[in-house]
């Protein structure tokens, strides 16, 4: 599922389209994704101005001038084009045309028009139209922690989030009323960066290292960011580039290769990248690196 620098990566790509532009010639071709799309989905969109393209979390949202916020969830194979042109390359074949393109529309600006369709060949995805006043009291949004990228982010709210916390620490970052918008990922490459075993309870790491995980998450998520997302299977941005950063994972995928840190011994550490599942998803690290 595309995480947060991915959805981030989206919204970049879309912005240049989509802000200050008129929709119209707007058509759904089917009544649901994962749920049904809103009743009058199609009248209340057309003619409508958006206003910016935002993020929460890892969903995309666009004020109207309407009064309303069309928001959209990318679910696992959702993705956004623009004239057609197909978003990034795929390791898993996932058609963005035909049966399997969705919504479809045009973004009017300064006298051009741009084709933007919507494909989910899963249909995890999916659309809403929320009263703008009350997209923070929504049950999506209502119980989302901060954003990591934002300044209510720090090691100071884990570690009053994490008090008393007896769960691990992957598992505890993973839950979004705690942190809104991390993946299973980029919590590995961050536990990985800031030397954190994700095996150990949350409640028992000290401040000191919550705060450098605090800035570790700003930092691999940025990372993700510059490099346009991860491009994992089925993800690509919307200006049709394929991200790179999957390359550059330090431990994600990468189950008994070397460890590429480096500690007290010279010549860099000496372990191997294990795999382990927790909480029904895996965990990548090193035990060398990372010890409880």
């Amino acid at each position: 599922m595309p995480e947060l620098p991915e959805v981030e990566t989206v919204r970049r790509g879309l912005t240049p389209v989509l802000a200050g532009a008129r929709l119209s010639r707007v058509r759904i071709n089917r009544p649901d994704l994962r749920f049904p799309f809103p009743e009058r989905f199609v009248e209340r969109l057309e003619g409508a101005t958006v206003e910016r393209i935002d993020r929460r979390a890892k969903y995309l949202l666009a004020p109207l001038s309407t009064g309303e916020t069309w928001v959209t969830h990318l679910g696992m194979t959702g993705r956004f084009t623009l004239d057609g042109t197909l978003l990034g390359e795929f390791e898993e074949a996932a058609p963005i045309a035909g049966k399997h393109e969705h919504f479809s529309g045009c973004a009017v600006r300064d006298g051009a028009a741009t084709r933007i369709g919507y494909a989910d060949a899963r249909r995890f995805g999916f659309m809403g139209l929320i009263r703008t006043d009350q997209v923070e009291t929504h049950p999506w949004f209502a119980g989302l922690g901060p954003e990591p990228l934002g300044n209510s982010f720090s090691g100071a709210h884990l570690v009053e989030a994490f008090a008393g916390k007896t769960q691990n620490i992957k598992v505890s970052l993973l839950d979004q009323r705690i942190v809104a918008g991390l993946g299973n990922i980029y919590v590995c490459e961050a536990l990985y960066r800031a030397r954190i075993s994700p095996l150990v309870a949350a409640g028992s790491v000290s401040k000191a290292r919550l705060e450098t995980l605090a800035s570790v998450v700003r930092d691999v998520l940025n990372d993700a960011i510059a490099a346009g997302g991860s491009t994992l299977k089925d993800f690509a941005n919307a200006e049709g580039g394929q991200g790179y950063f999957q390359h550059r994972f330090d431990v994600y995928g990468r189950e008994d290769e070397p460890c590429r840190g480096e500690s007290a011994k010279a010549g860099g550490c000496t372990g191997t990248v294990a795999r382990i599942v927790q909480g029904g998803r895996s965990t990548f690290y090193c035990p060398s690196c990372q010890r409880k």
